[in-house]
């Protein structure tokens, strides 16, 4: 796999700065889309740094969602009984300029879980056996090597009691040509796997990538999506929409539409709350029910994840009352 870093940095100092703080690189199926005549190109938003990175506001935090205080040994964040995230590196083919985890991935510590530490995430994993699910992130565990990826996947299916594996990644869209048949037999062959694409505007859908895609679907892997909401990238119900209708097209479930994370820098990219949900309410009656994605916060702290979608019901003296798509409200007439 190839990534590009430093020709996408034009000669100023500032930008410079912004990337020797934090880590730059895009693949070259990325780089071919961005149209260097637009300035909020949505692709060049997401991966070409930014002086405005380098505008730190108070409530930004080095560690938004809290993974620090649900580690409990490195590589693992426990944060929900029965399920943890395993990250066997923090490397990524592209680095997103939102980025949750930019004060860890892509730094000069970043590297693969050593055989040491990897055996003691397992071990984890095997010695607690309310964990279900098993959450392969980082980094992107898809730009492991495609043995190192089939041992992982190995090791983790021999653990009785965990029955899924989840993967997320934005690889098949931004390096296609990593899945390889080889690449697709192994996660097939440790299914029940779950592909969480990560994607957050239709034109990341190259024809390349849309082949990744039915590769991967033509094997009976299932795919989910996420999407973070970001400003003058997808923040309007016409890019929400493009975006949703061509996950489905390609066998992608919509799965999270993220409120942005306060990672440093990245203020930016924030779209407030309630202009959120007025974009949720309008993709509900816009759009197939299979194009609905959660709108959800990562609570800052680690608390977890809460929805954000509009609320339906209002009780008033008229008793309960349910909304419809354009604002109209009915009676509920439940006993």
């Amino acid at each position: 796999m190839t990534t590009t870093a430093g020709p996408l940095l034009r000669d100023d100092d500032e930008l410079a700065e912004v990337a020797a703080r934090y880590a730059e690189a895009v693949t070259p199926t990325m780089a071919a889309l961005i149209d260097p005549d637009d300035a909020n190109d949505p692709i060049a938003l997401q991966f070409v740094p930014d002086r405005r990175e380098l505008d730190r506001r108070p409530d930004e935090l080095d560690d938004p969602i809290g993974d620090e205080r649900h580690t409990p040994v490195p590589g693992i964040v426990h944060r929900y009984p029965d399920r943890v995230l395993l990250m066997p590196l923090t490397v990524c083919p592209v680095y997103c300029r939102f980025c949750f985890r930019r004060e860890t991935v892509g730094g000069p510590a970043s590297a693969l879980l050593d055989d040491a530490a990897l055996d003691a995430a397992l071990d984890y994993v095997a010695n607690n056996d309310a964990i279900w699910e098993v959450i392969l992130s980082g980094g992107d565990p898809l730009i492991l090597s495609e043995r190192r990826l089939r041992s992982l996947l190995t090791r983790l299916r021999a653990i009785p009691h965990v029955r899924i594996i989840r993967v997320h990644t934005r690889v098949p869209l931004v390096s296609p040509e990593r899945v390889t048949d080889e690449l697709v037999g192994s996660l097939a062959a440790a299914g029940p796997v779950y592909l969480a694409l990560h994607a957050n505007h239709a034109r990341e859908f190259t024809a390349a990538g849309r082949a990744a895609l039915q590769r991967l679907a033509d094997r009976g892997i299932a795919m989910i999506s996420q999407t973070v909401l970001l400003r003058d990238v997808n923040d309007s119900v016409d890019a929400l929409a493009a975006l949703m209708r061509t996950f489905v097209e390609n066998r992608v479930k919509p799965y999270y539409l993220h409120h942005l994370d306060q990672a440093p820098g990245t203020a930016h990219f924030r779209v407030p709350v309630e202009e959120g949900r007025a974009l949720v309410t309008a993709l509900r009656g816009t759009l197939s029910g299979l194009c609905q994605p959660t709108y959800v916060l990562d609570i800052p702290g680690g608390w977890g994840k809460s929805p954000l979608g509009p609320d339906y019901l209002d009780d008033g003296a008229e008793g309960t009352r349910v909304r419809d798509y354009r604002g109209r409200r009915h009676p509920l007439n439940d006993p």
